[in-house]
C-alpha cells in the first residue's frame, strides 16, 4: 500500500513540479521586499539614499489577453461562496478569489510569487518610514471613471485607519503601515508612511491593498458595496445572488488587453465529492480541494486533468492562551506529542501534505530549518499533561467543513488521537467556515473556541506576517500573547538588514515552537480539477486568475 501511495502522489503531481520548485525559489529570493534583490540604490539631491525598486524589463501581468476575440464562458466552483464583495471587508481566499477579478492593488505577484508591477509603475523607499509608489496612468474603473492618486491614498487609508470609513479586519495585511497621501513631491504618486523602517512594506502592498474609487465608496451604503463591485480589473460585475452564484464579464477598457474569458461565473459546493461530479459531468471548469481518494477519477476522466502545486497555506489547531488548560505550556506541548503528524499525512492527506513544526513554512523569509515536527509520543504527551495540573480535562476541537484538503478528516483524526489518552478527553464539533472564521477574525479573542482548526495562507512569503497576526498578543486573529514573541517581532519587523532579520526570525520561530501555542499540522497542497478545454495551472498562492486563462489549443 505504501509504494501505491507513493505512486500515486507522483503522478498526481505530475507536471506541477517545476511550479512548486519555482515557488519554493520565489519564497527564498523574494518573500521579503524585492529591494534586496531589484533595487538600485541612488543618492537623491540632499544625500540620504533613496532605494528605487522599477524594473523596465519587469513583466505587469502574469498573461496577457487576446484582445477579447471571441465568447469563451469559463465557471469556478469553490468550498465557498464569498461573504461579500467588499474588497477590504473579508479574510477568506474564497472571497478573494472572487473579488479580485475586479479589484487589483498597486503591485502584485505573478504565478512563481515574483514582485511585478499593478496599478503603480513605480515604486520606491524614499527613507525610513516612507515609500512611494508612482500611479499608473490611462486607468479606468468600470463606471467610466479615471484611476487617480486621490483613489489610491483612499484605499489604503480605508484599510489602515478605521475613521475613514469602518474598521476593515484587513489592516494588519499592510503591517505596520500608518496611512497615504497624494505626494506633493512627485507627479502622479503617492507616499505611503509607516512606523518604522517596515521591511516587509512592498510585499504586502505585492498581495494585499485593493483599490477602490473614493466617490464611489463614499455614495454608497455598505450593504450595496457587499454585492456589487466597481473596480479597475479585467472583470466587471454583472450578477451577484447571495449563496448562489457571482458572473463577471469581461472588461473590455481594461488597461492590460481584454481578457479571453468573456464571462466568469463562480459558485460553491461545500462537499468534495459533489464538486468532483459537477466536474466530471461538465457542470464547472475548474474545483477546488480535490482529495485524494478522487485523484484517479479525475484523472482517468477523458476530458479533465489535475492541477496541483504545493501552497502557501498551514493548517493547525489553535489553542486559546487564556483559557484553560491551553493556558498551560505543558498542555500546549502534549497536544502537539498526541498527535500521530506523520500517521494523517500518511493515511487522511495519502502523502499530499507535508509536516510542520512551526508558523514559517519552507521556503519563506525567517524559516528555520533546524526545527523538527514535534514526535508522536503519547506516554511523554500523558506525562506533560499530569505535569500541567490539567489531568483530566475535558476539551472539544471546532473545525471546518469543506474549506480546506479533507479538513473534516484531518480535525476527527487530531480530536480522536488526543482522546485516546488516559487522561484528556477530546471530542469535534463540526463547523460551517462561515461561522468558524466569523469567531475569529472579529478581533476579539474571547469569542473564538478555545481549541479551533483552521487554514492560514501567506502569499507574502513572509513568516513575521503570519506570526504577526496569529501569535502576537495585539494580532488581529490572535490565539496567544508572550512577550518573547512580541519583542522578537518587533525587533524583526523594525530591523533593516535582511540577513539579522532573518536570524530573528529563525530565534522568533524556534520560541514559537517551544511554547507551542498551535497543534503545528501539515502544509496544504493546493489540488484543483480542470476541465481540458481551459488552459490554466495552479499557483502556490491559491489565487484562481482567471485573467491567465484561455482556450486550449
Amino acid at each position: 500500500m505504501v509504494h501505491d501511495k507513493d505512486t500515486s502522489r507522483r503522478t498526481f503531481l505530475k507536471g506541477a513540479g517545476a511550479a512548486a520548485a519555482a515557488a519554493s525559489l520565489a519564497g527564498c529570493s523574494g518573500g521579503g521586499d524585492q529591494e534586496t534583490t531589484d533595487a538600485e540604490t541612488t543618492a537623491d539631491d540632499d544625500g540620504a539614499d533613496t532605494e528605487t525598486v522599477a524594473d523596465e524589463e519587469t513583466e505587469t501581468t502574469e498573461e496577457e489577453g487576446d484582445g477579447g476575440a471571441g465568447e469563451f464562458e469559463v465557471t469556478i466552483t469553490q468550498g465557498q461562496m464569498p461573504t461579500g464583495l467588499d474588497p477590504h471587508d473579508h479574510r477568506e481566499t474564497s472571497t478573494d478569489n472572487v473579488v479580485l477579478h475586479a479589484y487589483e492593488g498597486l503591485l502584485a505577484r505573478d504565478r512563481e510569487g515574483a514582485t511585478i508591477e499593478g496599478l503603480a509603475t513605480e515604486y520606491e523607499r524614499v527613507e525610513d518610514g516612507l515609500v512611494r509608489f508612482t500611479i499608473r496612468d490611462g486607468v479606468t474603473f468600470h463606471n467610466g471613471d479615471d484611476f487617480t492618486p486621490q483613489d489610491a491614498a483612499y484605499s489604503i487609508n480605508r484599510i489602515v485607519d478605521p475613521e475613514v470609513d469602518f474598521e476593515s479586519p484587513q489592516n494588519d495585511q499592510l503591517a505596520g503601515v500608518t496611512g497615504a497621501e497624494v505626494s506633493s513631491d512627485a507627479d502622479s504618486a503617492i507616499d505611503v508612511s509607516s512606523d518604522g523602517f517596515n521591511p516587509t512594506v512592498f510585499s504586502s502592498f505585492a498581495t494585499y491593498g485593493d483599490m477602490v474609487q473614493q466617490s464611489w465608496i463614499e455614495d454608497n451604503e455598505s450593504a450595496y458595496i457587499n454585492q456589487n463591485m466597481n473596480g479597475t480589473g479585467p472583470f466587471q460585475f454583472a450578477e451577484y445572488s447571495q449563496d448562489e452564484q457571482v458572473v463577471l464579464e469581461r472588461y473590455d477598457d481594461y488597461w492590460d488587453g481584454a481578457a479571453d474569458v468573456s464571462e466568469l461565473t463562480f459558485t460553491a459546493a461545500s462537499e468534495s465529492g459533489t464538486r468532483v461530479n459537477q466536474l466530471l459531468s461538465g457542470e464547472t471548469d475548474v474545483i477546488v480541494n480535490v482529495p485524494p481518494q478522487d485523484a484517479e477519477r479525475v484523472r482517468g476522466n477523458d476530458g479533465t486533468r489535475l492541477s496541483a502545486v504545493p501552497s502557501t497555506r498551514l493548517v493547525f489547531a489553535a489553542m486559546r492562551y487564556d483559557v484553560e488548560p491551553f493556558s498551560s505550556q505543558q498542555f500546549r506541548q502534549a497536544m502537539n506529542y498526541a498527535v500521530d503528524l506523520d500517521s494523517i499525512i500518511e493515511n487522511v492527506l495519502q502523502t499530499f501534505g507535508a509536516p510542520t513544526a512551526q508558523p514559517t513554512l519552507e521556503g519563506f523569509v525567517g524559516h528555520n530549518p533546524d526545527l523538527d515536527p514535534y514526535p508522536y509520543d503519547p506516554d511523554q504527551a500523558e506525562s506533560l499533561v499530569e505535569e500541567s495540573g490539567f489531568a483530566g480535562a475535558e476539551i472539544t476541537l471546532d473545525g471546518p467543513t469543506g474549506r480546506y484538503l479533507r479538513d473534516v478528516e484531518i480535525a476527527q483524526a487530531v480530536a480522536d488521537q488526543i482522546d485516546s489518552l488516559s487522561n484528556v478527553s477530546c471530542s469535534y464539533n463540526q463547523r460551517e467556515f462561515s461561522s468558524l472564521a466569523g469567531e475569529v477574525t472579529n478581533g476579539d479573542i474571547t469569542t473564538s473556541p478555545p481549541f479551533y482548526l483552521l487554514g492560514w495562507g501567506e502569499a507574502t512569503f513572509e513568516g513575521a506576517l503570519t506570526i504577526g497576526s496569529l501569535m502576537t498578543t495585539d494580532g488581529s486573529l490572535t490565539s496567544f500573547s508572550n512577550e518573547e514573541i512580541d519583542d522578537l517581532h518587533a525587533q524583526a519587523q523594525s530591523e533593516p538588514d535582511a540577513e539579522e532579520r532573518e536570524s530573528i526570525l529563525q530565534e522568533l520561530n524556534a520560541v514559537v515552537h517551544e511554547q507551542a501555542p498551535w497543534v503545528f499540522l501539515n502544509r496544504q497542497y493546493s489540488v484543483y480539477g480542470v476541465n481540458d478545454r481551459v488552459s490554466w495551472e495552479a499557483r502556490s498562492d491559491e489565487r484562481i486568475n482567471a485573467y491567465a486563462m484561455s482556450p486550449s489549443e
